[in-house]
Formats: C-alpha cells, structure tokens, sequence
C-alpha cells in the first residue's frame, strides 16, 4: 500500500459512515489489528468506529465473536464460513451497523493446496433496520502475492475497498 491509499480508503470510509450516521467494527485475524489502526489514522475516527477485535486463536473467535467450533472443526480458521461468522460476530457483539472480518494465510508458512500462503477471505455484514430482513453477510476470497507485510497490506486495502463497495450496494 501506497501512503494516498493509506489515507484515502479510511477517509471515504470514515465520511461514507458519518454520513449515513452508520458504525463499524472490526475483527482481525490475520491483518492482526492493521485494519482498525489504518481506520483510527483519520482524526474523528469516534464518530463512527466502535472497536477492533484481534482474534488470532480459534477459541479467541469462539470467545468474542461467537464463532462456531463446528465451522472452525470442519473448515478452519481460513475459510468462508468462518470469515462470515466473524463479521456477523463483531457486528452483532458490538452493535454496530457494519463488521468487517480477515482470517487468511500471511506466511511465510501455513499454506496449504487448497488455502496456499496468500489466501485470504474478508467478510463484511451489515445490520439492516430491524424488521426489514436487510442484513447481509458477504465473504471473498482473494490469493495475494508477496510476503507476509504485503499480504496483510493488500487485505487491509481489499477490506476497505470490499466495504465502500458494500456501502454502495446497501445505500
């Protein structure tokens, strides 16, 4: 990531969310709280970012997000499921209108056939006003290149851009 985009995805972010008068938080596996530290850059932050959760250990997902043990038996931490798990948990558990999820493999080992050093899947979901049915959750899975920083890097930037992409949907 570049400094313009370090600054500017945050900052669309932060004046998409005050707009709508909507909130965020977060829930960090593999980026290990970079998406929120890259949020709380912009000065105002509070206005719309509730919290961050770094839950790197699968009982740390069980704990604070609600996450399965039969999603994280059956599918890993690095997978589909899990991701939409962690991004409906931090969403619910905060009581926000948006929650963002990472759980992939930065390397420089971890990889797999299936889940090679690279892949990682960013959730995001959004609580619809109650009695719409409007909530969603949505996971990508994306293989990056490069080494460990730089696949946290490109998460953190994909995660923002899957966000604003999000926003424009539901708005």
């Amino acid at each position: 990531m570049n400094d313009d985009i370090d600054r500017e995805l945050p900052m669309r972010i932060g004046d998409t969310l005050r707009d709508a008068e909507e909130t965020l938080a977060v829930a960090e596996s593999c980026t290990g709280g970079l998406i929120g530290a890259a949020i709380t850059t912009i000065p105002g932050a509070s206005d719309y970012f509730d919290a961050g959760l770094t839950t790197y250990a699968y009982d740390a997902k069980r704990r604070h997000l609600g996450v399965s043990r039969e999603a994280l038996d059956e599918y890993g931490a690095v997978s589909e499921p899990v991701a939409r798990e962690m991004a409906q948990g931090v969403r619910d558990v905060t009581d926000v209108t948006w929650g963002i999820s990472a759980t992939g493999v930065a390397g420089p080992t971890g990889g797999t056939e299936a889940d090679p050093v690279g892949t990682v899947y960013i959730g995001i979901s959004y609580a619809g006003p109650w009695g719409t049915n409007a909530s969603e959750a949505t996971v990508s899975r994306y293989e990056f290149d490069g080494d460990r920083a730089t696949v946290r890097a490109n998460t953190v930037e994909r995660a923002f851009e899957d966000l604003l992409s999000a926003v424009d949907r539901v708005h």
